[in-house]
């Protein structure tokens, strides 16, 4: 018998879209694909040379399990400059990515049967990394009225004795919203009375559009900093998706723990994406800005288009690459004498019959929902959308 708590685990829909669409690909069927959750350019030339310069240097050992003392070093540089954020080296630990700093912030954190809050929607992975270091993940169902952001009426419906934590995503991956300075001081007000530690995600820090701006929540004061553990990393901002380098700061006793655990499960993270992770923090970053002009430009594109089409509704993004649209006024209606059941059964029809792979909410918490990934080139966003709207304009 395997394990029942690994078998209980759902498989990522968002992997899942993407594979389905790239076996459709690679029989030769042009399929469009909205599902990838990866920036569509290449890493900077300045990283790409610093690891090749790494592997011919001999810099292809063992690291500490916490990382190297050099990339620390950047990466609490790099947090004091963009956030206000003072750390030291051993505060920071960095790992293979930032879903692997995020299952070591639980696994350093959870005792079986503590409950963590997530607010909807939520990234698909936060709830199977709670149930697979003995937590309980607990939805904080969130308005339309707040563009879908948590509230502390919100989190105040949800908290219980069990509450440990609160994992909070901003800029959101699916929908893209920005948590202002205002809704993050309540939400810290609100950590500090309750004794709640903050997994605060903000691995898309860097791709904010207009004039929104990003907010670290342990930047507020020095109770909610003791609070608060930050996950980032740079697949995102620096197109190195996988080169695996993600990252966290927190107080000395909790990034301690995370160390030990790492040296035990991963060793430590690839030693030349550390080097090349140090030229990313430390270099231009010139690139960073190209790529968010881009995905600005496909933003209001993707926006405008799907909001002009009927049974749509979409939130404007304000962060990430991400749309998440609501097919609510689809659902019940016929799609080729099909009726439609649920956002999943709206993905299966839209991928079969016009080739067009977006990701269903259910794996989000949001089964009225689809989302859409505006990480590809607008020649490709503007031909899907083209399908959309022939899928969209046969529904009765």
């Amino acid at each position: 018998m395997l394990s029942k708590k690994a078998l209980a685990i759902s498989p990522s829909p968002t992997m899942a879209i993407d594979s389905k669409a790239k076996e459709m690909q690679s029989q030769g069927i042009d399929v469009i694909g909205f599902g990838a959750g990866e920036p569509d350019f290449d890493t900077p030339a300045l990283i790409r040379d610093e690891a090749i310069r790494a592997i011919n240097e001999g810099h292809t050992r063992y690291t500490p399990a916490a990382g190297t003392l050099e990339v620390r070093e950047a990466i609490c540089s790099k947090l004091l400059t963009d956030n206000g954020l003072s750390y030291k080296p051993s505060q920071i630990v960095v790992s293979n990515g930032a879903k692997h700093s995020i299952n070591n912030v639980l696994a350093a954190l959870l005792n079986p049967g503590d409950e963590v809050l997530i607010p909807t929607p939520y990234w698909v992975s936060y709830p199977e990394m709670v149930r697979l270091n003995d937590g309980i993940p607990v939805a904080v169902e969130t308005e339309l009225t707040n563009n879908l952001k948590a509230t502390v009426d919100d989190l105040r419906k949800s908290l219980s004795s069990k509450s440990k934590a609160l994992i909070l995503n901003s800029p959101s991956n699916p929908t893209g919203q920005v948590y202002s300075k205002e809704e993050l001081t309540a939400i810290a007000d609100f950590c500090i009375e309750n004794k709640i530690f903050v997994i605060s995600d903000e691995i898309y820090e860097k791709l904010i559009y207009g004039q929104e701006k990003h907010f670290s929540i342990a930047a507020f004061n020095e109770k909610i900093k003791d609070l608060t553990i930050v996950v980032n990393g740079v697949s995102k901002s620096y197109a190195m998706t996988g080169w695996r380098i993600g990252y966290t700061a927190s107080s000395v006793e909790i990034a301690t723990v995370m160390a030990n655990i790492q040296s035990h499960t991963a060793s430590n993270p690839n030693s030349i994406a550390q080097k090349a992770t140090v030229a990313a923090l430390k270099g231009q970053q010139d690139s960073v800005a190209e790529m968010r002009r881009a995905f600005e430009k496909r933003r209001r594109y993707i926006f405008e288009r799907i909001n002009s089409l009927p049974y749509l509704k979409a939130l404007e993004p304000q962060g990430a690459f991400y749309i998440f649209v609501s097919t609510a006024d689809a659902l019940g209606k016929s799609y080729r004498n099909n009726k439609l059941k649920n956002s999943d059964h709206f993905a299966a029809l839209l991928l079969e019959n016009q080739k067009v792979a977006v990701v269903p909410g259910t794996g989000f918490g949001a089964p009225d929902y689809v989302r859409l990934s505006f990480a590809t080139s607008m020649e490709k966003i503007v031909e899907g959308l083209n399908r959309l709207e022939i899928f969209i304009n046969e529904i009765k």
